[in-house]
């Protein structure tokens, strides 16, 4: 399959799958008229005697600073030597080839004054892999993610860094390796590659995504801990949800149902009522999933938006300074996400809890034989308890921040790489405390013993197929890894899906 861009219809499934499958990317024959007058029209400004910012004036607050003609073109390639002031770990491959992508894909929209060859050396490099060596800090989410995408350009001129190959090199060499040649920019170029959200952007997208995968799968083990303790089933009664019909709370009570048909355990306990944490599973879940929702439009809207200033409407002859850099949808929806996402990890975490101790669960203490010369599942819970604590922290609001700068010209900003990447760590964190409850529910089902339903069935026989049953103690590490990579992989939801059905 082959990605075509034009700036207006790319799909969160298509950045996945050019971000980690590596499929190609094209171009869009469409797009090429309005880059190309675009172009022409940036190249008749820096020709002409008017002031425009970005083509002959100074960035920022020395927007009023005039550049001369003579010094058009180093302007450009300096707002990418001096941006490029990123520090911290380089950024994951699959993030670096998401915002390369997007930048790409805003280019294309014909509203940024860059050449046609300037696009297509993004293409190219993603379609060789040539990734540049970004590093995950700097960006205050607004005027754009500059310094990532400084470091991106960077390489786009032959400087920086890139791995390539496996190795990292410098960005000439990588690029000539890859047979590409460093760009020479034109007007504007530069301002036009750094202007952007693309990097919280590409991380929110590929997040949509897994979070995605990781809201089914909280179902899924959700639904094995409901087995496992011998839950009613009534909570998840079709009837009582219509009462309350907020549209992911009637979905999550449907997975429910879905997974446990047939089921012999449930309800086999005859209690009067189940704890929260089983009993408002439909709640909490369902508006995680809403808010979910909420997200993904965002970010739909966002990764086929202009993200530039100033914005060229050549077929109007208009130059137009705006905002449309500022990151703040973007920070809102991620701050909203990682709290959605961290407190599906903190439902998660009561049911472990539930799971291991006796005088709940009616199992084996920790869910071992012969505990006390056993710890068994003890200190699982324990990093799934640390987990959510940090998501505790983490789930602050990084949007309700702003720090004044540029000599107060950007006086206002997002902060939302800040809340993107934060979200990143919560989506890592409660990734592993589902893990954490799949392998949990999977002992105390067949602790429990009964017939389980259909899709906990294929669950637990999914996580059998990478962690066999815990007899006496051994190292959980491993465990836990292969549990998680079930999840966040979407194999354990595929698994589920084959024999139950799909779920929402």
């Amino acid at each position: 399959m082959t990605v075509r861009i034009n700036g207006k219809n790319l799909t969160i499934s298509q950045i996945v799958a050019v971000s980690r499958k590596f499929e190609a990317v094209e171009l869009g024959r469409d797009a090429i008229p309005g880059i190309e007058a675009s172009a022409e029209f940036v190249d008749r400004l820096a020709k002409g005697d008017r002031y425009v910012y970005g083509v002959n004036t100074g960035f920022g607050a020395l927007a009023d600073t005039v550049i001369s003609k003579g010094k058009l073109l180093e302007l450009q390639s300096n707002i990418i030597i001096s941006h490029s002031a990123g520090v911290g770990e380089p950024l994951p491959e699959d993030v670096v080839r998401a915002a390369m992508l997007l930048r790409a894909n805003t280019l294309a929209r014909g509203c940024s004054g860059v050449r046609l060859g300037t696009v297509e050396m993004l293409i190219g490099m993603l379609n060789r892999k040539v990734h540049p060596v970004i590093p995950e800090k700097g960006s205050l989410g607004a005027s754009g993610d500059l310094a990532p995408l400084a470091h991106m350009a960077l390489v786009m001129i032959g400087r920086g860094f890139a791995r390539y190959n496996g190795k990292t090199l410098k960005g000439g060499e990588a690029l000539r390796l890859a047979g590409l040649r460093p760009l020479r920019l034109g007007v504007k170029e530069g301002l036009s590659l750094v202007n952007g959200t693309q990097i919280m952007a590409g991380i929110g997208a590929l997040g949509v995504h897994d979070t995605e995968i990781l809201a089914k799968s909280a179902d899924i083990a959700a639904a094995m801990s409901t087995e496992a303790l011998r839950s009613g089933a009534a909570p998840f009664d079709e009837r009582v949800h219509k009462l309350r019909p907020h549209p992911g709370q009637v979905k999550c009570a449907a997975n429910i149902r879905k997974l446990v048909a047939g089921s012999r355990l449930m309800g086999s306990k005859n209690s009067t009522q189940d704890a929260y944490s089983i009993r408002c599973i439909p709640q909490v879940n369902g508006a995680i999933k809403d808010t979910l929702d909420f997200c993904r439009g965002i970010i739909e809207t966002e990764i086929n938006s202009v993200t530039d200033n100033p914005v060229i409407l050549a077929d109007d002859g208009m130059v137009v300074s705006c905002g449309h850099f500022h990151g703040e949808y973007l920070a809102f929806a991620m701050d909203f996400l990682a709290i959605a996402v961290s407190e599906l990890g903190d439902i998660a975490e009561r049911r472990i809890a539930r799971l291991i101790d006796p005088k709940l669960s009616g199992l084996p203490a920790f869910l071992i034989n012969d505990a006390g010369v056993n710890s068994g599942f003890m200190i699982p819970h324990y990093t799934a308890a640390s987990l959510v604590s940090e998501n505790k922290v983490l789930s602050h609001p990084a949007s309700v921040d702003s720090i004044p700068t540029s000599a107060n010209q950007e006086d206002h900003v997002s902060m939302g790489s800040i809340a993107a990447n934060k979200f990143r760590t919560v989506l890592f964190n409660t990734t592993n405390v589902v893990a954490i409850e799949c392998m949990c529910a999977a002992q105390a089902l067949d602790l429990a013993g009964g017939k389980a339903g259909i899709g906990v069935s294929a669950a637990h026989a999914a996580i059998r197929g990478k962690v066999k049953f815990i007899r006496k103690d051994e190292e959980l590490h491993g465990h836990m890894r292969e549990c998680f990579g079930l999840v966040r992989s979407g194999a354990l939801l595929a698994r589920v899906e084959e024999a139950a059905g799909s779920l929402e």
